[in-house]
């Protein structure tokens, strides 16, 4: 019998933020049919975030931090660490030094670049001290897995060891194909978070002229009140997000848009929006930021716009005609199938864990 592999994953937040969820703990199922045995410490629970949405406030981490203090003393009983960007946020990589320093290996994930939040913090105090921060967590892992190229780019220019690329994917048991509008008036749609919403304001003025010359809808979860005074005559419903209300949500659409600044921030983005309307086979738009531009491309999935007015054009393009959003729906689908998907990087994660686990 295969020896039981003893992971500490820690996480940053718990099963209601999306990138803990996305990038770890929806992988547990299988790693744990695979001979796994991974304990989870997330810094910031579900409590935590509850308060934090509601009031926008960031309170009581202190305490967090020293709950995950008494979690790494012991570390070294695990075979390996897997971390979620770092250790303990606004804080030198101490710990990750600990961890090298007594040959506890570690693998990091990262799914955006935070390491522009150090280096371009209004906070000089913060510039200085933790500008390469980053580059030194990469640096001295064993292996860091990334969401996209950019990001991996990032990693081997830091002096990693070793790195992969695992992109933020969905669950296809869970992913499944549009139904049929049976609307006359089409659909545009957008999923993610009040944080983002600010990117659909750009095009505000193109989106409303569709609505008024196409009847189509314009469908946001997620979003906040603000968007209905910044995206005016747009034909807006807002929807509420929830991890259930998701994959409804996107099979009502009939193109799904992804909008960005073109930014250090947005660089570093995985495209999840663009990879979870794809799963449900809707045609797509996006911003030729980062991954965006790959994901499009080589799936011919949809369209790509970088102005005001060629999203104008892209989407009356898709609004047009019927033929063109199910060719690129179509492909799409079979991107997440063949690569895009939980199931096929969830193969490629555990042998990075055990080939780290197995190099102690």
């Amino acid at each position: 019998m295969s020896k039981i592999i003893k992971v500490l994953a820690l996480t940053k937040y718990s099963s209601q933020g999306a990138s803990s969820r996305l990038r770890t703990l929806q992988y547990l199922p299988y790693l744990d049919g695979q001979g796994f045995n991974v304990e989870v410490n997330s810094l910031y629970d579900n409590a935590y975030l509850n308060k934090l949405y509601a009031t926008g406030k960031r309170t009581g981490f202190l305490s967090r931090y020293l709950l995950r203090l008494k979690v790494l003393l012991s570390a070294a009983r695990y075979d390996l660490v897997w971390i979620e960007k770092e250790v303990f946020p606004f804080c030198p990589a101490l710990v990750e030094r600990v961890f090298k320093m007594f040959r506890i290996p570690y693998v990091v994930d990262y799914d955006d670049a935070i390491y522009s939040h150090y280096q371009l913090s209004k906070h000089w105090l913060v510039r200085v001290l933790l500008k390469h921060k980053i580059r030194k967590v990469m640096q001295l892992s064993s292996h860091v897995s990334a969401g996209n190229q950019h990001l991996a780019d990032y990693a081997k220019s830091s002096g990693a060891q070793a790195v992969s690329i695992i992109p933020t994917v969905p669950d296809l048991q869970r992913y499944h194909t549009k139904a049929q509008n049976e609307e006359q008036s089409l659909v545009i749609g957008w999923i993610g978070s009040p944080t983002t919403q600010v990117y659909l304001y750009d095009i505000a003025e193109q989106l409303a002229w569709l609505a008024q010359k196409y009847s189509v809808r314009l469908h946001l979860m997620g979003a906040t009140e603000d968007a209905i005074s910044n995206l005016p005559n747009t034909n807006l419903e807002i929807f509420s997000w929830s991890e259930a209300g998701e994959v409804p949500f996107i099979q009502n659409l009939d193109i799904g848009i992804m909008p960005l600044k073109d930014g250090p921030w947005e660089k570093g983005k995985c495209g999840y929006k663009l990879i979870q309307y794809m799963a449900c086979g809707v045609s797509v738009v996006g911003s030729p930021v980062g991954v965006n531009e790959k994901i499009v491309l080589e799936s011919d999935s949809g369209l790509l716009a970088d102005t005001p007015e060629s999203w104008q054009e892209a989407l009356v393009a898709l609004l047009e005609s019927k033929d063109k959003r199910e060719g690129y729906a179509n492909n799409g689908r079979k991107a997440v199938e063949e690569y895009y998907s939980l199931q096929v990087q969830q193969v490629t994660l555990a042998n990075i864990l055990r080939d780290v686990a197995g190099a102690k």
